[in-house]
C-alpha cells in the first residue's frame, strides 16, 4: 500500500492505530514520556505487522490529530453541545478517559516526573516499553 505525507489515512488504518493505542503498556507509555519517537517507532513496526505501512512520524501526526479532535468535541459536549461528534469517539473515549491529567505548577509550567526528565532521545523503542532507562 502506498502511503506519503499527503495520503489519507482508511478507516482500517485508523482501526488497526486504535488497537495498538489502546494497549496498556502503549497508553503508559505515551502518557509517561515527553520524548516518544521510540514508541512511535514501536507503534509503525506493530501497524506493519497488521498490514498497515505507516512510518513513525505519520503515526504520532496521526495520534496528536485523533487526540485533538477527541478532546474538542469532549470539551464541547462538557459545555453542552452535543451536535460536534467524530467517528472514533468512543474508542478515544475508552482509550484517554482514565489518562491522567498533566498537573501544572504555580507559574503554569507543567512537573516533569522522574521518569520524563530520564527518558533518553535516544531510548531504544524495546527499552522505553519495557520501562527501561536508557543510560547516560
Amino acid at each position: 500500500m502506498e502511503s506519503g505525507a499527503g495520503k489519507h489515512w482508511t478507516e482500517e488504518e485508523v482501526k488497526a492505530l486504535l488497537s495498538v493505542w489502546s494497549e496498556k503498556n502503549i497508553r503508559k507509555q505515551l502518557h509517561g514520556t515527553l520524548r516518544n519517537k521510540g514508541i512511535f517507532i514501536y507503534i509503525a513496526k506493530r501497524l506493519q505487522e497488521l498490514g498497515v505501512c505507516r512510518d513513525w512520524k505519520q503515526c504520532r501526526a496521526k495520534y496528536k490529530n485523533l487526540k485533538y479532535e477527541y478532546r474538542t468535541v469532549k470539551y464541547a459536549h462538557n459545555s453542552g453541545d452535543v451536535t460536534k461528534s467524530m467517528k472514533f469517539f468512543r474508542d478515544l473515549d475508552a482509550i484517554l478517559r482514565y489518562e491522567p491529567v498533566t498537573q501544572l505548577e504555580e507559574n503554569g509550567r507543567c512537573s516533569a516526573t522522574e521518569t520524563q526528565l530520564n527518558t533518553s532521545p535516544a531510548t531504544d523503542s524495546a527499552q522505553v516499553l519495557a520501562g527501561v532507562k536508557a543510560p547516560a
